[in-house]
């Protein structure tokens, strides 16, 4: 099966987020055809959640798991420390203060 680029990925979560009216923004725009993506959910209220797509080793699938989360600053230093390591690395920020991220949804996961 073939996988998507990143910037297809990117462009139809930010579309997907558009229809339900949940603004996202691309803070760092990483490479086109591999990066990774990191998305960031701002609750609005000081706190911050990190996901970031992993392996699952049971199912064998790629799922969305929380990276970290807590004090919006220091998810901030985690994005910021990650792409230290990983400049062609993505980073999307949702602000949303119901906490929806839609990452779960079919199609995004």
């Amino acid at each position: 099966m073939a996988r998507l680029t990143a910037r297809f990925w990117v462009d139809a979560y930010l579309a997907r987020l558009r229809v339900y009216d949940i603004p996202a923004f691309v803070v760092a725009h990483g490479d086109d055809t591999g990066g990774a993506v990191l998305v960031k959910l701002a609750t609005l209220d000081g706190n911050a959640q990190l996901f970031h797509k992993s392996f699952d080793l049971i199912s064998g699938e790629r799922t969305w798991v929380e990276m970290t989360s807590g004090q919006e600053p220091d998810v901030d230093e985690s994005i910021s420390r990650q792409r230290g390591f990983d400049p062609d690395l993505w980073v999307i920020e949702v602000e949303d203060r119901q906490g929806r991220h839609l990452l779960h949804e079919d199609g995004l996961s």
